[in-house]
Formats: structure tokens, C-alpha cells, sequence
């Protein structure tokens, strides 16, 4: 099963919301290939069910993720008729031919083929990973249409018994729900050629008139600056690192590296990650708390002009690195000064005494929600985010709270007993685990930091 999805998809529909656009995304399924066949076979299941479990599972997987559901979602196997009726549009047209009940797209025929990806015709040697079909009549040209094999699903066409190539089902099923001109086709840079530069050789081949205006190809998630893939076996699945991570741990980590770059996998990324998110929440909990303490009347005009500048200064760092191709890096940084704000006005004498406190921190605490929201990492609750994450944190430790607790009683009694040299070893031990003592007139609490040994690896 392939989703036709990209890491930019994580927030792009989010903003072009926000901006007032209207929004049609589109996430295809290719429920029916070589690959699907072949593992279908291996487990003895029907192919077409066996790529509606993983379809499902994926969705599951999205949500968790707090990714936005898409407008259609469409599957290869419920779109027969449109991607035979874009077949026919093609041989028409004299940009495809038919040998023995296969259809191929003659790449020849297409003089624009190559502008995607910048390469020369006989830049596409085939016979390097593909053997070689000598009824073609340019080895880089590609199926539309494959015969039927025994065994294998079929459908009926004018060609006779058989299944579409991979590259014209994307064509066609955007054309349906999007038309042939669009805005935007997202998808991972591995896709650029073969994959969408066939799509764009199809389209035309179908309709002169089609176009689409922004391509956006996310980097690969590299482990050690390799690419990540099963056939390494160097790979984690989103289910394996939310057992661990809170996801929307995971969803800042990959927004943390612009969608065109490779992000590295580590547990390093993946624990900074964590720990930037709780304080995050934590300072908006902070926050939230002291402001369902007091009169939130706001007057009109009453934001001081230091907090109002704050604001508009992460506003514009806002849509300015989000117009700019969604440089949500930048976003993710420019909220230090609205969130060190919030701390400054909650814990510091001078913070305390500033006029309009309430007013600036219900100002700042907005600007920042405002945004995570746009980012799809705005939590339900606060509270329950930062529950979540320390339960995470404790798993990863291979601790319960009730463990650390009994620690925090342990390391009292030795300060109480002056015994400093086992206070300190036991704050070093849960630290080398990623559990920080925090001390307080009010008693000694506990918040999830990065490990110990991976801070010194910073």
C-alpha cells in the first residue's frame, strides 16, 4: 500500500486555512501493485483486503499525529474507469502503443519529458534496476496498462484482462477530484523521477491544458545520515516510536528540520524534542492556571507596548518563514521570546510587578496557542499533554512514579541527615535516566529532561 503523502502535508492544509484559503487535499491509495500482490500471496489473504488493513492502519497512524483528514481519499482499485478513460485519451492522442495487452506511454512522443527532474532522454538508461522489455520501443518508456497474470487480480479493459502501471492511477484520480490543473503535489523527493515525471507526462499526454503549479518534495528521515527504508532495516515505525515518544513529540522533531531537507533520526532529536515540548506546555499550563486564578477583563488597548512588540515581532516570524516555504524551523525557534515572556511574568519580581501583567499574559499566551494551532501541535489539555509526556518519560527510564517518589523521599532524608554526597548521587542517577528534581520552598518535584550522557553528546 502506498499513501500518496509528504511531510509538508503535516501542516500545509493547516495554514492555507488560516490564511482564508479554501482547501482540497487529496490523499491516494495505491491499493493494488507488484508488491501488494506478492505479500498478499505470502500471507494467503486477497490483495484488495490486505491493502485496506494497512489503509486503515495508516489513517490510524495520521490522526495519532494530529494530521488533518484529507477532503477524498481515493483507492486505485474503486477508480478503474477513470484510469482506463485517461488510458484511451493517451493512446488517442498518439502518445502511447499496445503490445500483447500491455499499454506503454512512448516517452519519445513527450518532448518536454525530463523538465521535472532536469535529466536528458538518454540520461534514463534502462536494464539498472528494471530488466530490460524489448517489445519497447524506448527502454524508458513506461506501462500504463499490464497485462493479466495468472493468479493476480484483473480488471476488463479495452486491451483485454489486466491492471494499471503505478504512475497513471496518480493522474487520473487527481484529475477526477482536482481536475487537470492544480495547485499543488506533494510527495517524497525519491518520487521526482520516475514517478511524477511520468505523472506530468500522462497529464499532457491527456490534456494539453494540464498543469501544476508547485511541486513539494519532502527529505528523506535519515538514521546516521542514511536513508531510512526497509530494505536496510534500518527503520522504525511511527507505532514503534510513539510507544516511546509522545507524537506530538514525534510531529515537532519532523517539523524541527525544513520538509525539504533530510531529518536525522536519534534519540537524541527525538529526547530534545520531547524536552522542548514540555516546556512549552508546561509554561502555557503555567499560564493558563494563573489566569483561571484572576480577572481576565481585558481593556481595550491595555497591552503594554513591550509585550505588544513580542507579539508582533513572532507574528511576523510566523507568516513571514511560513510564506517562505513553510520554514516552520524558524517558526519553532521565534517562539523563545513570547514563552520566556510568559516565564518572566509569572516568576520574576520585576515580571510580577509589571502593570497590565494579566493583560500581557493573556496577549502572549494566545499569540503562541494561535500558532501551535496553525502547526497541529496544539494539545487538548494542557494538563493531560504534560501527564502524557512524563508517563513516556518514565517508560523510557524504566521507572514508576512511585519509584521516583520514593526517591525524592530518599534524597530528603539524606539532605535532612546532611548527607549531601547520596543527595547528589540520587539527583545524578535519575538525571542519567531523564528525570530532573526540582527544588522549591513547596517540596521537591520531578519533570522529564533529556538523559544525562545525551546532553553531553549535544
Amino acid at each position: 500500500m502506498h499513501a500518496s503523502i509528504s511531510i509538508s502535508t503535516f501542516f500545509t492544509g493547516r495554514y492555507f486555512k488560516h490564511l482564508g484559503f479554501e482547501v482540497c487535499y487529496v490523499r491516494n491509495f495505491t491499493d493494488v501493485d507488484d508488491k501488494i500482490i506478492a505479500r498478499a500471496k505470502e500471507l494467503e489473504e486477497d490483495p484488495i483486503s490486505l491493502s485496506r488493513r494497512y489503509c486503515e492502519e495508516f489513517c490510524r497512524d495520521m490522526i495519532t499525529l494530529n494530521c488533518l483528514p484529507p477532503s477524498v481519499e481515493p483507492k486505485v482499485s474503486e477508480h478503474m474507469p477513470q484510469i482506463i478513460d485517461m488510458i484511451e485519451k493517451i493512446l488517442n492522442n498518439g502518445y502511447a502503443y499496445i503490445v500483447d495487452g500491455d499499454v506503454y506511454f512512448h516517452v519519445e512522443k513527450f518532448p518536454e519529458y525530463g523538465k521535472l527532474s532536469s535529466r536528458d532522454l538518454e540520461d534514463n538508461r534502462a536494464g539498472e534496476r528494471v530488466a530490460v522489455d524489448t517489445r519497447k520501443k524506448n527502454p524508458a518508456d513506461f506501462a500504463l496498462w499490464k497485462s493479466a497474470k495468472p493468479g493476480e487480480p484483473f480488471w476488463e479493459s479495452p486491451w483485454g484482462p489486466g491492471r494499471p502501471g503505478w504512475h497513471i492511477e496518480c493522474s487520473a484520480m487527481s484529475a477526477v477530484y482536482l481536475g487537470y490543473s492544480f495547485d499543488i503535489h506533494g510527495g517524497g523527493i525519491d518520487l521526482v523521477f520516475p514517478h511524477h515525471e511520468n505523472e506530468i507526462a500522462q497529464s499532457c499526454a491527456a490534456c494539453k491544458k494540464s498543469d501544476i503549479s508547485i511541486w513539494m518534495h519532502n527529505g528523506f528521515v535519515t538514521i546516521d545520515s542514511v536513508k531510512m527504508s526497509k530494505s536496510l532495516g534500518n527503520f522504525f515505525t511511527i507505532r514503534q516510536v510513539i510507544d516511546i515518544y509522545h507524537p506530538l513529540a514525534l510531529r515537532y522533531f519532523l517539523m524541527s528540520a525544513h520538509y525539504r531537507s533530510p531529518v536525522n533520526y536519534s534519540n537524541i532529536q527525538l529526547e530534545s524534542a520531547s524536552d522542548r515540548i514540555f516546556y512549552i506546555y508546561e509554561t502555557l499550563y503555567e499560564c493558563e492556571s494563573f489566569l483561571n486564578q484572576h480577572d481576565q477583563t481585558i481593556r481595550k488597548d491595555s497591552t503594554p507596548p513591550d509585550t505588544l512588540n513580542i507579539i508582533d515581532k513572532f507574528h511576523d516570524v510566523f507568516l513571514t518563514s511560513m510564506s517562505d516555504d513553510l520554514h516552520t524551523p524558524v517558526v519553532l525557534a521565534g517562539m523563545s521570546d513570547p514563552l520566556k515572556s510568559i516565564n518572566d511574568l509569572l516568576h520574576t519580581r520585576k515580571g510580577k510587578k509589571q502593570k497590565f501583567r494579566i493583560e500581557s499574559l493573556a496577549a502572549l499566551e494566545k499569540s503562541i496557542g494561535d500558532v501551535l494551532t496553525v502547526l497541529g501541535l496544539m494539545p487538548a489539555s494542557y494538563s493531560e499533554v504534560l501527564q502524557q509526556l512524563k508517563e513516556k518519560a518514565l517508560k523510557r527510564a524504566n521507572l514508576t512514579e512511585e519509584k521516583v517518589l520514593q526517591k525524592i523521599e530518599e534524597r530528603a532524608a539524606a539532605r535532612i541527615e546532611k548527607e549531601y554526597a547520596k543527595s547528589d548521587a540520587i539527583r545524578k542517577d535519575l538525571a542519567i535516566l531523564g528525570i530532573t528534581l526540582m527544588d522549591s520552598p513547596n517540596g521537591t518535584t520531578w519533570r522529564p529532561t533529556i538523559p544525562l550522557p545525551l546532553q553531553e553528546l549535544l
